[in-house]
């Protein structure tokens, strides 16, 4: 685990390419347009909220850049949760959400650490004004990108995203109004660690491997400091950071990104760790072999396997040998795996037992070449800023978020290099 600094160093091409952005704006335009562009103009960009950009009239929400021709600028309203689906707390207004003045791209705001636990307010698009639009990210052979920019004051939950897990599950007493998880996409700071950059995808907006929770995240092995909400004026100016998640389809392949960095984590020890990941690995081991083995359980349902390509190991360190027993540990790009074998009588090396014993969280690798679809009935999740839905109704990330961006495609290192160095550049403040 390492934290990461806000003066982290990026090639010199990036800070080539990124110099004007941390420079003075070129005369006659205003300080934040060439942030602004440099976000707007990377490919693939559906919607950027910079919490400057508002509506001109009524009641001047924060609306998205969005692309030429598009008919929805996806304007934020605010909501506490815990009022619509459990019927208890007030209702949440843009006053809940303090303003910074000034941010990468010239405003932010405060996600508060609320004391009242029926008070979870945040900001989001409804499902009825993003249903089938460019925002709504769904199905077979797509990619996503998510990008924040924030100061991570505490906790590892939800940064933004279409992420409702759901109000089935009870945790803080029975809700209202109930419904499933309708999960697709989302960037978190952290969940697995505290602080990091997870990304999140679901197959089926619901659960995976028999979990109660969706399993599918990636974790960066950056981690963000945390730094108080209320901190000095010099200190949170340069506590800026980039977080990102990118889901590539055709790599099957799930990254956190902090900083423009995707260092890589593993977990280690995954059956006492994460065993219902252990599990589905070895059901699905366990499957692929003739008749049924001990320990399979024929009931385990065949699209919640988890098994990574383990054709050619990347790396072989033998841990245990004796003349007639050989115990290796196999390492491939998602996978640690134990690998015992007995030496027969003619020579010949035979595999008696294999184990998964590490599994790679950054990247993580996402057995579904697809995105949740939820049914076109009004239902489906919001996409939300902030937090999420969710049963347990803890209070989730705290801090400033001053821009996000959601990209149809999988961002490149080079991109997000490019969008993090805005992170690094002196805060501005449009009026």
């Amino acid at each position: 685990m390492r934290i990461a600094n806000a003066q982290i160093v990026v090639s010199a091409m990036a800070l080539l390419s990124t110099t004007t952005l941390a420079a003075e704006s070129p005369a006659g335009t205003a300080p934040c347009e060439p942030r602004v562009g440099a976000v707007t103009r990377t490919p693939g960009c559906v919607a950027f909220w910079d919490f400057v950009k508002r509506e001109p009239a009524g009641a001047h929400r924060f609306t998205a850049y969005v692309p030429l021709g598009a008919t929805n600028d996806f304007a934020l309203d605010a909501g506490n949760y815990i009022k619509d689906y459990w019927g208890e707390g007030r209702a949440a207004t843009y006053a809940d959400f303090p303003l910074l003045g000034r941010g990468p791209f010239g405003q932010a705001i405060r996600i508060r650490r609320e004391e009242d636990p029926t008070f979870r307010p945040f900001l989001f698009v409804p499902r009825a004004r993003l249903h089938d639009s460019p925002l709504d990210i769904k199905g077979t052979g797509k990619s996503v990108s998510v990008v924040v920019w924030a100061i991570r004051e505490s906790g590892n939950h939800a940064l933004a995203g279409i992420w409702h897990e759901g109000t089935d599950l009870n945790h803080a007493g029975a809700a209202k109004v109930v419904v499933r998880g309708q999960r697709q996409y989302a960037l978190f700071a952290g969940l697995n660690q505290e602080g990091s950059a997870c990304g999140h995808v679901s197959e089926n907006g619901a659960k995976s491997f028999g979990h109660l929770y969706a399993m599918h995240k990636s974790n960066s092995g950056d981690v963000s400091p945390a730094v108080p909400a209320d901190a000095p004026a010099e200190v949170l100016d340069a506590s800026w950071q980039c977080f990102a998640m990118t889901y590539n389809h055709e790599r099957n392949e799930l990254t956190g990104w902090l900083n423009g960095q995707d260092t890589g984590r593993w977990q280690e020890n995954v059956q006492q760790a994460i065993p219902v990941i252990h599990n589905a690995w070895v059901q699905g081991y366990l499957h692929r072999e003739p008749g049924l083995q001990p320990g399979e359980d024929p009931n385990f349902p065949t699209d919640q396997f988890y098994n990574p390509p383990e054709d050619k190991p990347v790396s072989v360190k033998v841990i245990h040998e004796t003349a007639d027993e050989r115990v290796e540990m196999q390492e491939f790009r998602y996978t640690r795996v134990k690998v015992t074998q007995r030496k027969a009588a003619d020579g010949t090396w035979t595999i008696t037992a294999r184990d998964l014993a590490d599994v790679r969280l950054n990247p993580w690798w996402y057995p579904h070449d697809s995105i949740y679809t939820p049914a076109n009935d009004g239902t489906g999740g919001f996409f939300t800023i902030g937090r999420v839905i969710h049963s347990g109704r803890s209070v989730g990330f705290t801090g400033w978020i001053g821009g996000v961006a959601v990209f149809n495609r999988a961002l490149s290192s080079e991109e997000l290099a490019r969008l993090s160095a805005i992170s690094r550049g002196n805060p501005i403040s449009v009026p």
